[in-house]
């Protein structure tokens, strides 16, 4: 694998998966940066799905993973952010998916609704499956259009 860092985050329902997830990913030889929350009190996902998706943005992390109780408030604020391909992946043949066709750089996980073992499987194959390139290039290529608010097609 030649990632070695990853940024997590996740609001007060997937701080739990969270925590789980953070041994496991340091297993992998990940170095883990953790942008909160640090407990299960209430807290506001887009604050962390901003700061993961800022970094991912930035190009400071290449892959990052983001956890609230259903993964759709994550999904849709980290995908605000240029360059951004969250994806919520509730099963292992979408998590490999997401990085064969799509090149999602954020997982983004369901908390309320996966448990621990199935999201160390999801998470493994999202980490270790490969961008397919070819053909799903150019469907990027017009996704980046899209945010860069070009109206002209590609062939």
């Amino acid at each position: 694998m030649a990632m070695d860092k990853i940024i997590i985050g996740a609001d007060h329902a997937g701080y739990p998966l969270k925590e789980a997830l953070k041994p496991f990913l340091k297993e992998m030889g990940f170095a883990v940066t953790d942008t909160g929350t640090d407990s299960d009190r209430p807290a506001d996902y887009p604050d962390f799905a901003a700061r993961v998706a800022e970094k991912v943005s930035a190009g400071v992390f290449r892959r990052g993973i983001l956890i609230c109780g259903s993964g759709v408030g994550m999904s849709i604020t980290a995908n605000r952010f240029p360059g951004v391909r969250a994806a919520l992946c509730l099963d292992e043949e979408t998590a490999r998916m997401s990085r064969m066709h799509n090149d999602a750089n954020i997982l983004v996980l369901a908390g309320r609704k996966t448990d621990a073992v199935t999201a160390r499987a999801i998470t493994r194959v999202w980490l270790e499956t490969p961008f397919e390139g070819g053909r799903h290039q150019k469907r990027l290529d017009k996704i980046r259009d899209a945010e860069l608010g070009l109206r002209h097609k590609r062939n």
